[in-house]
């Protein structure tokens, strides 16, 4: 298979050294992308800036904006079979960037705007690939990852809390459409990333029964 894997966090631009961002640290992402690598499938990660080494075997390119994540996923599905959007893109971003460096005030209003929605937007170009979100949930977790699903068009969506945020072990479960879900309770990253490689790997040869 060909898989595109995102991982990290996005960074929008206040002014020259400022940035809105969130405490991703790309270590989810990174963890399927290793596993897809090991099980022998050609993979390309698409990461936002973290400290993290590259795995071995995995085409790398990089972004750090919302609209550059973006860009670089709708290239990469060109002849992709599956998307795993582990990334973390920002909901906002600054109204407008400030030339320079801004200097210190007493108090600054920051206008934010809402910034594309990357997976949402990626939905048109689905055809027959398989598509995995993730969805970072705190209240009405499983309504909304459902909700995400369907505008989505997900084929599975896996669900965790801000609790995952730079740890390598935290709770997740998969829920599917129609409402059926698998939890797996609290487990090492790389326990989730060989789980979501299961799903995908029985999901394309379902569909591709001569294909690996």
């Amino acid at each position: 298979m060909h898989i595109v894997v995102t991982a990290g966090p996005t960074r929008e631009y206040i002014d020259d050294v400022r940035f809105v961002s969130n405490p991703s640290s790309g270590r989810m992402g990174f963890c399927i992308a290793a596993e897809a690598a090991g099980r022998g499938h050609d993979v390309r990660l698409l990461t936002g800036p973290v400290c993290l080494d590259i795995p071995s075997g995995v085409e790398v390119s990089r972004f750090e904006t919302v609209e550059e994540l973006y860009a670089l996923a709708c290239a990469a599905l060109e002849d992709a079979d599956c998307l795993v959007m582990a990334a973390a893109p920002g909901d906002y971003r600054p109204a407008s960037r400030i030339a320079g460096k801004h200097k210190k005030q007493p108090s600054f209003a920051l206008e934010l705007v809402a910034t594309r929605d990357v997976l949402a937007s990626l939905a048109v170009r689905k055809a027959d690939r398989i598509f995995v979100g993730f969805a970072v949930e705190t209240n009405d977790a499983l309504e909304n990852a459902r909700k995400k699903i369907q505008a989505k068009s997900l084929d599975f969506i896996v669900l965790n809390t801000p609790a995952s945020f730079g740890r390598d072990r935290a709770d997740f479960t998969f829920v599917f459409p129609g409402g059926r879900t698998r939890p797996l309770g609290t487990v090492a990253k790389t326990d989730v990333a060989a789980a979501i490689l299961n799903e995908v790997e029985i999901m394309f040869h379902q569909d591709n029964p001569r294909e690996v």
